[in-house]
């Protein structure tokens, strides 16, 4: 069967960009392009370009068909030349937040905080790894057998994960998470993942220079709540943020942001999370915002929020409020210092003033789950006070998740220390316990 007679049984199928089309224009763009003109054009430009040769050869050589399945060919061949193939419709779906690539044919996207299957798949598991070799070349990163795993970024900020054979059994396996969409305090209030004394709380704390933990999982929301939190610094202060792949977006005028990197292909020139922080004191900064705390830089940032630089914001991953106290604890250990734990615990109770903690519930919504004021002080174990909590109903048939968020006062030096700084405090934790809905 010639290229004509498969294009025209994949229209009767309802495919007219089969694979061995798209193959076939993609072999021919590449004879017909001068690709050092073509290298000097712009992302658009080139596309463009591309488009235009395109559609001249299925003019002249391709077989009679509709507008909608000639520019969905014409896409297909471009996507394959300058872009991701087959992935290129979900990364220009604003509702796709992940996608995840579990070998040639199956490939999940989640949408609303919920996993789905989309009806798409690559030809074979040579066109899997020329999409992946195309993503990781952007950052000057290989993925072989001697290399099997892989971060990157992309150049739009998504972020990127490679795992392929002999560690992933059933395939090259790729995952890439959409930069987050920013969301003001108010539009996180107005979709219900807290209720608006909860957000003034929190504009309040950051404006008085409190050091905030948001605690959540993976995909809980927690970048997207300390883009929301950070709108609270005033305009007047320097910000340092420091993160491991730069998804922080903020919109203040003096903001400087520091990126980590991972090693080349000869295992030299990395710069870690650890090294940016130490850095970034030496950098003057009213504020340092750290994208993510994982290791031993954990310690670092304890030392820095001790030594007069407060008002810091920090993401952690964990269960709960408590456990990010323990696991703080766990990563300032990891340091090639040998501090006693005593001393690691104290360190945490002068350094932390109040723990937010984010969760992703059954129905896909992300809701801040609990406001805990870290109460402790040097030499006393670790003690946290629940100002406010949501309370989940039991999960019906249609996996809706409701419930009520209940407030309780501050403790007394913490409302004293936002009063000081001339901070209004919501009625419902000021004395007056309130309930939400």
């Amino acid at each position: 069967m010639g290229l004509r007679d498969r294009i025209v049984a994949d229209r009767a199928r309802g495919s007219d960009s089969s694979p061995e089309g798209v193959a076939y224009y993609r072999a021919r763009l590449l004879e017909e392009l001068d690709l050092d003109e073509v290298a000097l054009l712009s992302e658009e430009q080139r596309r463009a370009r591309l488009e235009r040769v395109v559609g001249r050869m299925v003019s002249r050589e391709g077989p009679v068909l509709s507008t909608a399945e000639r520019t969905r060919l014409i896409r297909r061949v471009v996507d394959e030349a300058v872009g991701l193939g087959v992935l290129e419709p979900l990364l220009a779906d604003d509702s796709v937040t992940e996608i995840m690539v579990n070998g040639t044919d199956e490939i999940y996207v989640e949408r609303d905080g919920r996993i789905e299957r989309a009806d798409i798949s690559f030809s074979d598991e040579a066109q899997l790894l020329q999409t992946i070799d195309r993503i990781v070349s952007q950052v000057n990163r290989r993925v072989d057998e001697s290399s099997p795993m892989v971060d990157a970024r992309l150049p739009t900020g998504e972020r990127v994960n490679v795992i392929i054979p002999p560690l992933a059994l059933h395939g090259p396996t790729l995952t890439i998470r959409r930069f987050p969409r920013l969301f003001t305090l108010d539009e996180l209030i107005r979709i219900r993942s807290l209720d608006g004394a909860t957000g003034e709380l929190l504009r309040a704390l950051v404006r008085a220079r409190l050091n905030v933990v948001i605690s959540g999982g993976t995909g809980a929301g927690k970048t997207t709540l300390l883009n929301a939190l950070s709108a609270a610094v005033p305009d007047g202060e320097r910000i340092i943020t420091v993160e491991d792949n730069a998804e922080l977006r903020l919109q203040q005028p003096h903001v400087v942001t520091l990126e980590a990197r991972p090693p080349n292909v000869e295992g030299k020139g990395e710069v870690t999370i650890r090294d940016l922080v130490r850095n970034s004191l030496r950098m003057r900064p009213d504020r340092i915002i750290v994208g993510e705390v994982r290791g031993a830089e954990t310690l670092d940032m304890l030392q820095a929020l001790n030594t007069g630089h407060e008002g810091s914001l920090v993401t952690l991953h964990s269960n709960g409020c408590e456990d990010a106290l323990h696991r703080l604890g766990t990563l300032a250990s990891m340091s090639d210092l040998a501090i006693p734990f005593e001393a690691l615990r104290d360190q945490i109770n002068s350094a932390i003033d109040v723990i937010v903690q984010i969760d992703r519930y059954a129905d896909g919504r992300r809701r801040v789950s609990e406001v805990a004021a870290v109460a402790s002080r040097r030499r006393e174990g670790f003690r946290l006070e629940s100002v406010m909590r949501f309370e989940a109903d039991p999960v019906g048939a249609d996996r809706t998740v409701t419930g009520v968020n209940r407030h309780r006062p501050l403790p007394e030096p913490l409302l004293r220390r936002l009063t000081l700084h001339g901070q209004r405090v919501p009625p419902q934790f000021d004395g007056i316990v309130g309930i939400a809905p």
